[in-house]
């Protein structure tokens, strides 16, 4: 006998099987019993193949990214929270309001239904922070062993409030600015492994960064050059793609950097460079020299941002682009780009 389709679906179910992916009932159970009711809106109320929506006129921005952290949870966050705040984090360092996300579950076989509601919960928490809704997605299930219990693609959406922003605007002279400390995520996740002999009281930055994105804008819309959030590779990957895009090197004060104590030291017992350690709540931003102690003041009065500093500044090549790190002695040291992979599984 078939359910009636007026009957509210409920999932009772204590682990995710391979039949909840096959697209017959169970899939159905799934969807609408549990993954559903915890992004409940008018847009993904229909459950249709596409959400649709009405923007005001303007520039959009798009963006897509993946998520594969291990372990799932950590200390500050999880695979459901990074997801939401990695995507909204995208969006905002294009000077975008964001709007709307898809949200994909790659889900293994054997996963627990509590773990997968917990996802489900840290998602739906981070969407209504970061003012954007889920509207929409897919779901598969894949056999056990074949996804380290979930993996999350998303794709959002969002409205640019912000001037053109792009490296070749960038100039000799403009400022560096950073949201906050960095190396807490890469550390955290690292740590939260359980594969190092080593504990520190650290926690995961991950959050939405448009509320300081959107104080920068407001504050000095002409002003700002470019921004990036440094994830993976961290601020070195970040400032290096910079440099060779504007032809301009980057010198940073090693001193105006803000990183936490006990992140330091993880990264000295470990043979880090904490501007190799991904982040996931901070960004970077450019900004034109005269403007820069606005822009540090809108930072700073805004909540999240009163670590934001200005770390160094755009200056002549004298050879190739590259970032540069002048030390508290006097001296300069080049900080490459991360050659592999230090740290597996951070986002």
């Amino acid at each position: 006998m078939s359910l009636p389709i007026s009957l509210p679906i409920s999932f009772t179910d204590e682990r995710i099987e391979l039949a909840h992916g096959s697209g017959g009932l169970a899939g159905r159970r799934l969807i609408e019993g549990l993954i559903a009711p915890h992004f409940h809106n008018d847009l993904l109320a229909k459950l249709s193949d596409s959400a649709v929506f009405s923007v005001s006129a303007g520039r959009m921005a798009m963006t897509a990214d993946s998520f594969v952290v291990k372990p799932l949870r950590f200390p500050g966050g999880s695979i459901g929270s990074l997801a939401v705040h990695g995507t909204v984090n995208d969006l905002a360092v294009s000077g975008a309001r964001p709007l709307y996300i898809l949200v994909n579950l790659i889900i293994e076989a054997g996963l627990s239904t509590a773990t997968l509601q917990e996802e489900l919960a840290a998602m739906a928490g981070a969407a209504a922070e970061s003012g954007v809704l889920i509207v929409g997605g897919d779901t598969k299930v894949v056999e056990h062993g074949k996804a380290d219990g979930l993996y999350v693609s998303t794709a959002g959406v969002g409205v640019v409030e912000a001037q053109p922003l792009s490296a070749e605007s960038v100039s000799i002279g403009d400022k560096v600015i950073l949201s906050g400390a960095i190396g807490d995520h890469g550390i955290t996740v690292l740590l939260a492994r359980g594969e190092l002999d080593l504990a520190a009281d650290i926690k995961s930055d991950s959050r939405s960064v448009w509320p300081m994105v959107k104080a920068l804008i407001d504050a000095c819309p002409k002003a700002l050059r470019w921004m990036r959030d440094p994830t993976r590779g961290g601020v070195s990957a970040s400032l290096n793609e910079l440099a060779g895009d504007c032809g301009h090197s980057i010198l940073l004060e090693e001193e105006s950097l803000p990183v936490d104590r006990a992140v330091r030291g993880a990264c000295e017992v470990l043979g880090l460079d904490v501007l190799h350690v991904a982040n996931e709540g901070q960004f970077l931003a450019i900004v034109e020299s005269g403007s820069a102690d606005i822009a540090l003041a809108a930072l700073k009065s805004t909540p999240g941002g009163s670590r934001a500093c200005i770390i160094g500044e755009v200056v002549e090549s004298k050879k190739s682009p590259r970032l540069l790190v002048r030390t508290p002695y006097g001296a300069s040291r080049v900080v490459d780009m991360l050659v592999g992979d230090q740290l597996p599984r951070i986002c």
